[in-house]
């Protein structure tokens, strides 16, 4: 199969490229600078060129915060850009998957969000994510949406580096404990993604990895692998304020993988465990 991968350089897309790079599929891939996903002549013309049989929009504009300032260019690429895959990639009869966020669900519930749940989107981040998701379900016939949370890998920053950063300059931080979600490893995610994209199990998808935590619980679970000795204080949110409302319970249930025959992804800490022993460098 052809596939081609948008945002092939952010931390999710190297990962796919990675891991598609290795695989029997001839990957397209497409780095922000190579392909503007907000300009629709562009994403016509080389979805025209490359006639993939699947795209993987792995494009986003990602600063939660720098969203409620930012709302035209949130809006611009996580919706228009994947209005304009969502397009070229029906005119072409190719799949397309669209990576979605926690961030579209309030965070008032008190059990695992399901796929079929009402969504209600607490700041532009969300709500744009939201909107690209409306915009494929209305314009493709053949999609899959994924919807994933607390994502980190080999590439790129996230939270995993920013702790172990902090543990060579600090020997006690603060962590909010009032938000509760599950750490998604990358190489798990991309995984679910290629498997997913090669079926017709077209739908909305939850994909994260198995169990959940608080970011405090999680700085700690990452000291103790990494074996830092790091004192982590509990904060609420409102001692740590920023400019967009996070959700306070983002968990995401797996209900339509499970149902669809997939395999749920390993429990976070064994995944936590496998990243920070792979990549020493981090250490």
């Amino acid at each position: 199969m052809k596939i081609m991968v948008t945002g092939a350089n952010g931390q999710l897309g190297q990962e796919l490229v990675k891991q598609l790079s290795n695989s029997q599929h001839d990957l397209y891939a497409f780095t922000k600078q190579e392909l503007d996903i907000s300009n629709i002549e562009q994403v016509t013309t080389i979805c025209n060129n490359v006639q993939p049989d699947i795209i993987i929009n792995a494009a986003a504009y990602t600063n939660v915060d720098g969203a409620e300032t930012n709302r035209e260019l949130a809006f611009q690429v996580n919706a228009t850009g994947q209005r304009n895959l969502a397009v070229a990639a029906e005119k072409i009869g190719a799949k397309i998957c669209y990576i979605s966020t926690d961030y579209v669900f309030n965070g008032q519930a008190d059990s695992p969000y399901n796929e079929y749940m009402n969504v209600e989107p607490l700041g532009v981040y969300g709500q744009s994510k939201y909107a690209g998701e409306f915009l494929t379900q209305t314009l493709s016939t053949k999609y899959f949406i994924v919807r994933t949370a607390w994502v980190y890998g080999e590439f790129g920053p996230n939270f995993v580096k920013t702790m172990l950063k902090l543990a060579e300059e600090k020997t006690e931080i603060g962590v909010v404990h009032d938000q509760i979600g599950s750490p998604t490893y990358t190489v798990d995610l991309a995984e679910f993604l290629i498997e997913l994209v090669q079926t017709e199990k077209y739908g909305i998808y939850h994909c994260t990895n198995n169990g959940t935590c608080s970011w405090y619980e999680f700085a700690k679970a990452i000291f103790n692998i990494a074996n830092k000795n790091v004192i982590v204080n509990p904060l609420t949110s409102e001692q740590f304020p920023r400019p967009a409302k996070r959700p306070a319970y983002s968990v995401l249930g797996d209900l339509a993988l499970k149902i669809n025959g997939f395999t749920p992804r390993r429990h976070w800490k064994a995944a936590l465990y496998e990243y920070i022993n792979k990549n020493n460098n981090l250490l």
